[in-house]
């Protein structure tokens, strides 16, 4: 087995590694509103639960070589921002919103989406997930270095959940309805295969 320090790569060589390793991912699609009122959209594969009491997510954001992109600038500004399940219907708008646009621009009209308002926060989520969170920041924290950091991490508590019926029943989300989508290394996905199930023991 290979033992390898990370202080001995480069940032792209330990990426790889962490992207290769930590898999599959579950892919959050973030909408947040800008100062000047537009409506961005991005998606993160650094994303997972936090709590459930209260609900929590979390989004680890990374810099640009220490600048911070749109969707973590925004969220600190307003506080606020929607969480939505990539899924297989999905996909293919969504990673039209990767592409790199101005603050000016909005990835939400680029990949066509459809703006859904949203009930307790100001910023609209989108129609073509199947489920979204309506979040509100809970804290951010800069990391990975003092003069240049390399991330931002933002906890959000969710305020409102949206889920479509046709996936709900009886308190629980049918995973074959939802189909999400998980994100691999490079440019690979992959979508729910076999499920299988083991006790937990007692």
């Amino acid at each position: 087995m290979l033992s390898i320090d990370p202080t001995d790569n480069s940032e792209r060589e330990n990426y790889k590694f962490l992207i290769g390793s930590i898999i599959p991912r579950p892919i959050a699609f973030v909408t947040t509103i800008s100062n000047e009122g537009v409506l961005n959209g991005a998606p993160f594969s650094y994303f997972n639960i936090v709590t459930s009491n209260p609900p929590m997510i979390s989004l680890a954001i990374q810099r640009n070589e220490g600048t911070q992109k749109d969707t973590a600038k925004n969220i600190i500004s307003t506080k606020e921002f929607v969480v939505h399940i990539v899924d297989e219907e999905n996909v293919e708008k969504i990673n039209k919103t990767a592409a790199a646009l101005p603050p000016d621009q909005s990835e939400i009209e680029l990949a066509q989406l459809t703006p859904a308002e949203s009930r307790k926060i100001s910023v609209p989520g989108v129609m073509e997930a199947k489920i979204r969170m309506e979040c509100t920041l809970e804290q951010s924290l800069s990391l990975g270095g003092t003069d240049t950091p390399g991330c931002d991490l933002i906890i959000g508590k969710v305020v409102q959940f949206h889920i479509d019926e046709n996936i709900y029943e009886k308190g629980r989300i049918d995973p074959r309805g939802l189909a999400a989508v998980s994100r691999l290394a490079g440019i690979k996905y992959a979508k729910i295969g076999e499920m299988f199930s083991i006790e937990r023991p007692k």
